[in-house]
C-alpha cells in the first residue's frame, strides 16, 4: 500500500483547508476566463469582485460544461490560450447558468452544479476517526489528500486468515471522499496481505453517497451557507457512514473475500502465456502499457501464476505509481480482476494460447 501523510498531518491539512476554502454560486454570464499568455488562466468573477486561478480538476470540468470535447479543449490550453478563452467566455455568457465554484488558496478547485452536496472531508474525519479508535488494535495504515479526493485506508489485525501458508490477509476499509466532484463518498472493505504489504480494495461491497441535493441557498455576496435541513440530513448521513465503516470490517464479510482470494488462487497461469494474459488483462481493465510492464515484473518475481498472482502483481505496482489516486485506482483495479467474470476470464486465457 502506497505511504501517505501521516494522520497527524492529514488532520492539519484538513483544518487548513477548512478554514481557507470558500464557496459561490454565481451565475456563468458574469464569470470571465483570462489567460496570461504564458499558460496560466484565471476566472475574474464581477460579481464577487474576485479573481481565482485555476486548478486542472476546474479546467476539465469547465471543458465539460460548455461541452469542449477534452482533446481540443487541452490543445488550446498549451497552444492557443486566446482561442480557448474566446471559447469559454462565449459559451459561459451565452446561456447563462448558475454554477457554483469552490475555491481554496485563491484559486479555483471545481466548477459544479449549483445542486452539488456538500460533503466535507472534516465531517468525514470527525465521524470516521473516533471510530476506528473504538476498534481495537486498528490503525490507519496509510492517508491522504490530493488535489480530488481524501483517503483513510485502515486495517485491523485482530480479523486476519490464510490464503495459503505463509500468506496471510487482514481486514480494513477505505474511506474516500471529493470535495471537488470526483466521486461520492465511499466506505469500502478493504485486504491487506502482511507478505507484501498490498492493499485490495472491493468496490462492490462499498457504500456510497453521491454528492448531489437541492439548490443550494446563498447569501448577499454570493457566498453559499448551509441551512437547518441539510444539517439534518448531515447528521443521517455521518450516521449511515459510521456503520458503514463497522459492517466493512465485519468478519462474514471478511471470510467471503478471502474465499475468492482462494479460489482465484486455483487459476493457474501456464508460465508460458503469463506475459500474453497480463497484457489482455490489463487491456480489459484500463492498466497502461507501461503499468502492465510492471505488473508483468512483479507477477513473474512473486512466481504466483494463477489469477490470484496477477491481482496482486496489479495491486503491488500501486505502490510504484507516483499518484496516490492512481494508486487506489490500480489497489480496487486488484480486486476486479480477482473478481473477473468466468468466461471473460477463460475467453483472456484462450486468446492468450493462441496469440503466443
Amino acid at each position: 500500500m502506497k505511504n501517505g501523510r501521516s494522520l497527524t498531518d492529514l488532520a492539519l491539512e484538513i483544518e487548513r483547508q477548512q478554514q481557507a476554502k470558500k464557496d459561490y454560486i454565481v451565475s456563468t454570464d458574469v464569470i470571465e476566463m483570462k489567460s496570461d499568455g504564458e499558460g496560466r488562466f484565471s476566472l475574474d468573477v464581477d460579481a464577487i469582485n474576485g479573481t481565482f486561478g485555476i486548478k486542472d480538476t476546474a479546467h476539465d470540468q469547465i471543458g465539460q460544461y460548455t461541452e469542449i470535447p477534452s482533446k481540443y479543449y487541452d490543445r488550446m490550453r498549451k497552444e492557443s490560450p486566446e482561442l480557448l478563452t474566446l471559447n469559454v467566455n462565449h459559451w459561459l455568457h451565452s446561456t447563462p447558468e448558475r454554477r457554483m465554484l469552490r475555491t481554496l488558496d485563491g484559486d479555483a478547485r471545481a466548477f459544479l452544479s449549483s445542486r452539488y452536496r456538500r460533503i466535507d472531508n472534516a465531517q468525514i474525519a470527525e465521524t470516521v476517526l473516533p471510530i476506528i479508535m473504538q476498534m481495537k488494535g486498528a490503525k490507519v495504515e496509510s492517508c491522504e489528500i490530493t488535489d480530488t479526493k481524501m483517503y483513510l485506508k485502515v486495517i485491523n489485525p485482530r480479523i486476519q486468515s490464510n490464503v495459503d501458508v505463509g500468506d496471510a490477509v487482514q481486514a480494513g476499509v477505505v474511506i474516500s471522499n471529493s470535495e471537488v466532484g470526483r466521486g461520492s463518498v465511499t466506505v469500502s472493505p478493504l485486504i491487506f496481505r502482511l507478505v507484501c504489504s498490498n492493499g485490495m480494495i472491493a468496490q462492490d461491497s462499498q457504500v456510497r453517497r453521491y454528492h448531489i441535493g437541492k439548490e443550494n441557498d446563498v447569501d448577499l455576496d454570493m457566498t453559499v451557507f448551509t441551512d437547518e435541513t441539510l444539517e439534518a440530513d448531515d447528521r443521517a448521513l455521518m450516521l449511515k457512514i459510521r456503520d458503514a465503516v463497522t459492517a466493512a470490517v465485519e468478519q462474514t464479510r471478511f471470510d467471503r473475500l478471502v474465499e475468492q482470494m482462494r479460489e482465484a488462487k486455483d487459476a493457474k497461469v501456464e508460465a508460458r502465456i503469463v506475459p500474453k494474459a497480463v497484457e489482455l488483462t490489463s487491456k480489459q481493465f484500463g492498466v497502461t502499457t507501461f503499468e502492465s510492464e510492471g505488473v508483468l515484473g512483479h507477477m513473474i518475481g512473486d512466481g504466483e501464476l494463477s489469477l490470484y498472482g496477477l491481482a496482486n502483481a496489479i495491486t503491488r505496482h500501486a505502490q510504484d505509481v507516483q499518484s496516490y489516486d492512481r494508486s487506489t485506482e490500480l489497489e480496487a483495479t486488484g480486486y476486479r480482476v480477482l473478481t473477473i467474470a468466468p468466461q471473460l476470464w477463460k475467453s483472456i486465457l484462450s486468446t492468450a494460447r493462441k496469440e503466443v
